[in-house]
């Protein structure tokens, strides 16, 4: 098969590298991709959003099967512009991506099927908004409505940093995404992440995992897009998995189909636990980033199996083989994100390390000139690693951070520390 993915992060490095190593894969094009996805993929420098340029490419290169990485082109319809002319296609609608890009949406589906999640309310307007957060108190959350790479959620711990984040949101910081806020009730717990692909009927889960969303150690300071991940996530038992799956996952795939917009594709269920109880805190429809990248190194080849099982409708008949073991990234980036950051500086020592189902470096936001690998984004490597235990996993990974030489790089440094 011919194989298109669209994307050029640390997830698409992660799928990419997963969909080579089946046998039914034969070419595989990345578009854009990076300098790590160029070592095993041919990249193509277009827009994964530009529909136009999406169906050339694909008609140009006798493309059997397209992949769709992160949440713009999902959200810009690129997945239905496919499915028109006949492409065999893993993600969802626009229609359906909306799960993802508006937060009042999900909210909706929720109070439609009774998926037990937070409170909320949801403002056009600022004064608004600040007036509700003044009777209801902190800690609250205030979310942008739309797509914000991952970014677009203050934790309002205090009244001003509340009040300050409405501001911030409606001041234009994420764009198009805040021109609604959604305001959401603070819930405790832990957070964990579960990964269920749907192809519009059956379902089939994929795994857990959890990442670390704040930039710095012990979970401090501005969210990011995530600083690292682990999988398996201990908080997520088969018992509270099985709850997700039959309160949350199930109804709401149920509702999608029911307003005629089944839903294609995985669906990343962000939940909160508290004594036994998952809630939901967010839907994404796609694949975490960098939970795609644990996932991958502990699924393999068999993920392309899996996600042409899902295109095609026949879901039911799948299941996911597991390797019995745990896997870790930590995300290295560049100083100052999720501020201000610089690129284009060098990183070197990447050649030596190994590259193998235990030992992965995938890249998120690389180029490469002459021969040189350059920093080209916010988060810039995912390093992965595989262990028969966590702490072996971790122990592996950071060993391949510590070989990396890149002086305007940083990594947390504790990056698993719920579960160890």
């Amino acid at each position: 098969m011919n194989i298109l993915v669209l994307g050029g992060g640390g997830r698409e490095h992660a799928l990419a590298w997963a969909i080579k190593q089946n046998p039914k894969c034969d070419r595989l094009i990345v578009a854009p991709g990076n300098a790590g996805i160029a070592q095993i993929a041919d990249c193509a420098a277009i827009d994964p959003s530009d529909t136009a340029a999406v169906l050339e490419l694909c008609e140009a290169n006798a493309i059997d099967f397209v992949v769709i990485g992160p949440e713009a082109p999902l959200a810009a319809g690129v997945a239905d512009a496919l499915r028109d002319q006949g492409y065999l296609t893993f993600g969802p609608s626009a229609e359906a991506a909306r799960l993802e890009a508006s937060k009042a949406f999900t909210k909706e589906i929720c109070d439609a099927c009774d998926a037990p999640t937070a409170g909320y309310a949801r403002f056009s307007d600022a004064q608004a908004a600040k007036e509700y957060v003044r009777q209801q108190g902190a800690p609250i959350v205030i979310k942008a409505d739309g797509l914000a790479a991952g970014k677009g959620v203050i934790m309002g711990m205090t009244l001003d940093e509340a009040l300050d984040g409405i501001d911030e949101i409606f001041g234009g910081a994420f764009g198009d995404a805040g021109t609604e806020v959604v305001i959401e009730e603070f819930m405790e717990g832990e957070e964990a992440s579960l990964f269920i692909l749907c192809d519009g009927t059956d379902i089939l889960p994929i795994g857990g995992a959890q990442d670390h969303k704040r930039v710095g150690e012990g979970d401090t300071g501005p969210n990011t897009g995530g600083m690292g991940a682990y999988s398996p996530a201990p908080v997520l038992t088969p018992e509270i998995e099985e709850k997700a799956l039959a309160e949350i996952v199930r109804p709401t795939v149920a509702e999608m189909a029911r307003r005629g917009t089944p839903f294609q594709g995985v669906l990343y269920a962000g939940l909160m636990i508290k004594d036994g109880q998952p809630r939901l805190v967010e839907y994404n429809v796609r694949f975490g980033d960098p939970e795609c990248q644990v996932l991958m190194l502990r699924l393999g080849a068999q993920v392309l199996d899996l996600l042409l099982a899902c295109a095609e409708g026949r879901l039911g008949e799948m299941r996911a083989q597991w390797a019995p073991d745990h896997a870790i990234t930590v995300v290295m980036a560049a100083q100052g994100y999720p501020g201000a950051y610089q690129k284009g500086s060098e990183i070197s020592g990447l050649d030596a390390l190994p590259g193998d189902s235990f030992h992965m470096v995938f890249h998120a936001g690389t180029s490469s000139k002459d021969g040189q690998i350059l920093a080209n984004g916010g988060r810039v490597l995912n390093v992965t690693a595989r262990g028969t235990s966590l702490q072996e996993a971790r122990d592996r990974a950071y060993a391949m951070v510590d070989a990396i030489d890149w002086p305007e790089g940083f990594v947390r440094r504790d990056i698993g520390w719920r579960a160890l």
